[in-house]
């Protein structure tokens, strides 16, 4: 089975990347948040289009357009009282490493083409829109003391250690893609560069994810049960497998995702867990 269909499989639109008990998922999915960010697309049309064709260019997504909509609205005139400048919000020091002078800041072409370049290279290092987005609010700097101090360079464990302009900003991002229909794409992504990272919990190293077993259960299955039955904490179960009660809850099946030592206790199990499932469901 193709291991990009097995991720997508895994979360759908509006789902949530369930990890450790922490949520990372669109905060705000109403009507009016909605409408919001869709009217503020709808009248850029052309700073959109052009923002959208030089992203596709360099072979980056469409949904980066949501960063430059929740950092100005798209407006090349404004300036932020920590003087970030345009529609990229671009400080003097972000844009001078590319290239940018100061004064064209608020050029929408050339502050553009700076963007495209930075958020690029910053795919290159983290391998996740997350954490890119993450980077671009707060600097690359506190990413790696976020990191250090977590002991992890997964955003769903080191983001407590951000700061909460950067932790909201990230919330904002994910509202706005839920809006645009590309939360899917944005989760997705984050969950294949999670499953072939080494995840770290409490501090300490876990389990190396790329060695996950997989095999497919149904809604019949019970995953407390199951957590009971390993003998482990759901919440582990929770962590290898983002979004699969809201892919049991919506599908009524999904694969499930286990450490390769724990699928044979699991496979010997099964029908007792099932059966249990059946029999102590509320």
């Amino acid at each position: 089975m193709n291991f990009k269909n097995i991720a997508a499989g895994l979360l759908l639109l509006g789902s949530v990347c369930l990890v450790n008990g922490q949520f990372l998922s669109a905060s705000d999915t109403s009507e009016n948040s909605v409408k919001r960010y869709k009217n503020i697309i709808n009248a850029n049309k052309d700073i959109v289009d052009f923002i959208e064709n030089s992203l596709a260019q360099k072979g980056l997504p469409r949904h980066l357009r949501n960063l430059a909509l929740i950092e100005s609205h798209f407006n090349r005139n404004i300036t932020s009282g920590a003087g970030a400048v345009g529609v990229w919000q671009l400080m003097t020091a972000h844009a001078n490493q590319y290239g940018l002078s100061e004064q064209n800041r608020n050029d929408i072409y050339k502050s553009t083409k700076t963007a495209v370049i930075s958020l690029s290279n910053l795919y290159k290092k983290y391998n996740n829109w997350v954490t890119v987005v993450a980077a671009y609010n707060c600097g690359e700097g506190n990413i790696a003391k976020a990191m250090s101090a977590a002991g992890s360079n997964q955003y769903h464990v080191f983001y407590k250690f951000l700061p909460n302009e950067t932790i909201n900003h990230v919330k904002k991002y994910l509202n706005a893609c839920y809006a645009t229909n590309e939360l899917q794409s944005v989760l997705t992504d984050y969950n294949n560069a999670r499953l072939n990272a080494v995840f770290f919990t409490n501090g300490g190293s876990g389990k190396d994810l790329g060695s996950l077993s997989e095999t497919e259960i149904n809604a019949g299955f019970n995953l407390k049960i199951i957590a009971d039955e390993l003998k482990i904490d759901l919440s582990k179960i929770l962590a290898w497998n983002p979004g699969i009660e809201e892919e049991l809850q919506n599908k009524g099946e999904s694969t499930l995702y286990l450490p390769m030592d724990l699928m044979p206790d699991f496979l010997l199990r099964k029908n007792k867990i099932l059966s249990r499932s059946i029999k102590e469901v509320k």
